[in-house]
């Protein structure tokens, strides 16, 4: 089963119907031929940009783009401590455990020139476009994190 496609079946869920729990979306996967563990569910959640809309005692919503934006900057200028470039690569350091949090930031965002993330524990590793290149991706992160 690909993450890909479990994702999407996760969003098409929770655009459906008012989902209280992970444990139900694990139940609700499980009734779909997708066996799945609530950690699994936890980060397919957090990599769909869906939150609890409401608190705790709300149901599962999608995030809006303007939301992702606003994520993207405080996890970058929370955690992100250096930013290196070569060619169309950034490179982003972050304090152990942390990574995959801005990587997630990222890719809920409307950041464009992004091809993909990689998320290690305190290493974000960006491709950029090509037409676009490293550097400038580089200096719109590094502007976003400072909240301009």
């Amino acid at each position: 089963m690909s993450a890909a496609l479990r994702r999407g079946l996760i969003k098409r869920l929770i655009e459906s119907q008012d989902l209280v729990s992970q444990a139900a979306i694990v139940e609700l996967l499980a009734d779909r031929g997708y066996e799945v563990t609530q950690a699994t569910v936890s980060r397919d959640l957090a990599a769909i940009g869906a939150r609890k809309a409401g608190g705790e005692d709300g149901i599962y919503a999608l995030s809006s783009s303007e939301d992702g934006d606003a994520d993207l900057a405080a996890a970058l200028g929370s955690f992100v401590e250096e930013i290196a470039v070569s060619g169309n690569l950034v490179v982003l350091k972050t304090p152990p455990g942390a990574a995959h949090l801005v990587g997630a930031a990222i890719d809920g965002s409307r950041t464009t020139g992004v091809v993909g993330t990689v998320a290690g524990d305190d290493t974000v590793l960006i491709v950029a476009e090509e037409s676009i290149g490293g550097a400038v991706l580089a200096a719109r992160l590094e502007a976003t994190g400072r909240g301009q």
